[in-house]
């Protein structure tokens, strides 16, 4: 249950993280990467752009996540063109999106940091990489960064 003040939930709270990721491999390693974490993440996963829109859309003000792990290349809206949805959205906009693809594409960073995401995140290709760099980012934006409040 998320407190009225900050949207991220206490020490002994789960951290509920919402990734958007169509590939199943990603998705079974951020799973098995989270496993591990020091506090409690509750992973749920939809599997294109437009499944993230309605879910967001859809969810009560207490359902929505603490943060997003977004995918660029998606099935349906590719994950800038949710990202753009998502900070139009006066409720949902606080939320902190991160962007986590395999694109290194200068013009794909460039795209989603005016599209307003939080971090862009390159998937590497080894998997014990992978799961190092899921290790990384629940160091910082789980363990160490404070979320936004929950909008009124």
């Amino acid at each position: 249950m998320h407190n009225t003040t900050v949207h991220q939930s206490s020490t002994e709270d789960e951290i509920d993280i919402l990734l958007v990721e169509d590939n199943l491999g990603d998705i079974r390693l951020t799973r098995e990467a989270f496993k591990s974490a020091k506090q409690k993440v509750a992973l749920q996963t939809v599997t294109n752009g437009d499944d993230a829109v309605e879910f967001l859309r859809t969810s009560s003000d207490n359902e929505l996540p603490d943060l997003i792990l977004l995918d660029l290349n998606l099935p349906g809206r590719d994950g800038c063109e949710v990202l753009e949805m998502i900070r139009d959205d006066p409720r949902l906009k606080p939320l902190p999106v991160l962007m986590l693809t395999s694109s290194e594409a200068e013009e794909d960073v460039a795209r989603c940091y005016d599209a307003r995401a939080n971090a862009y995140l390159t998937k590497p290709t080894d998997p014990a990489k992978f799961i190092s760099l899921v290790d990384t980012f629940e160091q910082f934006w789980v363990e160490k960064a404070r979320l936004p409040p929950i909008p009124p």
